[in-house]
């Protein structure tokens, strides 16, 4: 076939010959009409499940060195690993619910093991412990076997695998609910991923007010079996639930069909791509199953959708076949432009990255700086490590306004935009994360001042730095996570959502990567760097200055690719 010539006429799919119209669903094992109380569900679940992770990692640090007699290093060296992995097991999670197990069997699973490890991190805490004995160095200490330490991380590398399957899946899942051919659904879903981060938070507070209480004051069993009653209530819930559920079934790897997109495009390299977009192939008989739109960016893999006659042939030999025929040298439409979003999604993604680098400050030096002001607060002595539940109030008040207040007033004042789309959010995310870093230099500029002559300033003043955090948390990581599920092709929801979720633990590295630069520029020639043990003699003002011209960079950096970024449109 000439080079812009018109395909010829294929046969309108690359399946068997479907004889009864029914078979042409996308397979789901249950149907529910809107209004469903599934949402509803998924959300309590979440604020249990919440309740249970933070149960366990808030004063995990101080279990391990106090309870554990684990060294002040080592325990803070296990936390963040620990912490890095639980972020990591949601992609192991993902590709278990997108191609093998779906959504719902994942959760099921991960539950089982979920419960399993804190059960055990629960007995851990009424086993004996003794100090380690490490009369011969650091190299001769050992654990018993079955002693509490080797219990306790057993338990707590089954929370990680089980939280990531939980993670990766409940999210996605609880999206499955609404019905997107119904306006009042797609309203609502619209809404529920603000509500299922605000139940994360929920969790957050609930653990840090009240279960380290409990673990510090009355028992560390009793704090984690608590805990460990909120994941097994949450098992029951769910389980009791399922019959109100919509389940999808997966629909296989889809990495293969990515790498068919990538084969079939190298092997017609030397082709030449048609104006005509019509002429490129497309399935067009299983109605039911949404199919994109094509776009002009990446056009090289538009190679892939185009027809030679050995295709047609091909197609024509194997149309009996259970998988789509030729697929290693032709591919649709829709299949090329899974690859493309998978690659346009790639650097909006990357950005998150330096984002999560700089929200990672909320829990180090944010309370390094805290912890060298006056804790004080009227009759009140506020720990630096406590101004972290204040940035959880201040989510749940930027939610609110954002919902009660901002959208309303956006909305009469331009009836026609409505709500900011996700790619705005995240921008305006991405620029007041570069405010929150500048805020907290101009009052680490206040506390140095204070400071040299001998004064001291109240904690107090950290409020504003916390309280533009919570809204670049809130317009970030909500409107991502809701950008990435809709973006994300059908066979990669559960994928994409966690990939969301990992820039979280990649960010934490690139943070700790930021402070060992910072180190070996600063803290040189006998000077104690901006970052020092004595706040008083460094310059974490620098730092954080530092910190907010990065966020401002990866703003102008998110601006280019957003505005040029083309949405996914599903054209059936």
């Amino acid at each position: 076939m000439e080079r812009g010539q018109s395909s010829p006429r294929l046969p309108k799919s690359r399946s068997s010959k479907i004889d009864d119209e029914e078979d042409l669903r996308v397979p789901l094992i249950q149907d529910k009409k809107t209004g469903s109380r599934a949402p509803a569900v998924v959300l309590g679940f979440e604020c249990l499940e919440s309740t249970a992770f933070n149960g366990i990692a808030t004063n995990l640090v101080l279990y391990l060195h106090s309870v554990l007699h684990g060294s002040s290093l080592a325990s803070a060296s296990n936390v963040t690993t620990w912490i890095g992995t639980s972020y990591l097991t949601p992609v192991l999670g993902a590709v278990l619910a997108d191609t093998f197990w779906g959504n719902y069997n994942t959760i099921l699973v991960s539950l089982l093991v979920y419960l399993l490890g804190m059960m055990l991190v629960t007995f851990s805490a009424f086993l004996p412990t003794t100090a380690l004995d490490c009369v011969a160095g650091p190299s001769s200490c050992h654990h018993p076997v079955l002693g509490s330490h080797t219990v306790a991380f057993a338990g707590l590398y089954l929370v990680a695998f089980g939280s990531g399957g939980v993670r990766a899946a409940l999210l996605p899942f609880g999206a499955e609910q609404f019905d997107d051919g119904n306006a009042v659904d797609r309203e609502r879903k619209m809404s529920f991923f603000s509500w299922f981060y605000v139940c994360v938070d929920f969790g957050m507070i609930v653990s840090g007010l009240f279960l380290v209480w409990v673990q510090q004051n009355v028992s560390w069993g009793l704090g984690f079996g608590i805990a460990t009653a909120c994941i097994a209530l949450a098992f029951a819930g769910f389980v009791l639930a399922t019959p109100m559920y919509t389940r999808r079934v997966p629909t296989g790897t889809p990495l293969k069909s990515l790498c068919q997109v990538v084969v079939a495009a190298c092997r017609k390299a030397a082709l030449r791509v048609p104006a005509d977009a019509a002429v490129l192939y497309e399935v067009n008989d299983k109605v039911d199953q949404p199919k994109i739109a094509h776009t002009h960016e990446f056009t090289f893999l538009d190679k892939a959708a185009m027809v030679l006659g050995s295709d047609l042939e091909e197609v024509v030999t194997n149309v009996d076949a259970a998988g789509a025929a030729g697929s290693w040298r032709l591919c649709t439409v829709t299949q090329v432009e899974e690859l493309k979003i998978l690659m346009r999604l790639l650097p909006i993604w990357a950005t998150s990255i330096v984002l999560s680098a700089a929200y990672a400050q909320l829990n180090t030096t944010f309370v390094q700086q805290g912890s060298a002001m006056d804790m004080r607060v009227m009759s009140f002595t506020i720990p630096a490590a406590s101004m972290v539940s204040f940035e959880v109030v201040c989510v749940l008040a930027w939610v609110l306004v954002y919902g009660s207040v901002i959208v309303p007033a956006l909305r009469s004042f331009s009836p026609a935009s409505g709500e900011p789309s996700q790619l705005r959010r995240m921008g305006a995310g991405r620029l007041l994360m570069a405010c929150a870093m500048a805020v907290a230099a101009l009052v680490e500029m206040r506390r140095l001042d204070a400071a040299g002559s001998g004064e001291s300033i109240s904690i107090a003043w950290q409020m504003p730095q916390y309280f533009v955090l919570a809204g670049a948390e809130v317009f970030c990581y909500i409107a991502q996570l809701e950008f990435f599920y809709s973006e994300a092709p059908e066979s990669m929801k559960s994928m994409c959502t966690s990939f969301a979720l990992l820039t979280v633990a990649l960010g934490s590295y690139t943070s700790s990567l930021i402070y060992a630069v910072v180190n070996a520029l600063t803290a040189t020639g006998g000077r104690p760097g901006w970052i020092s043990d004595d706040l008083d003699q460094g310059h974490l003002d620098y730092f954080f200055w530092t910190m907010a011209a990065l966020c401002a960079l990866n703003f102008v950096v998110y601006s280019a690719f957003a505005r040029n970024y083309q949405v996914k449109t599903v054209v059936s």
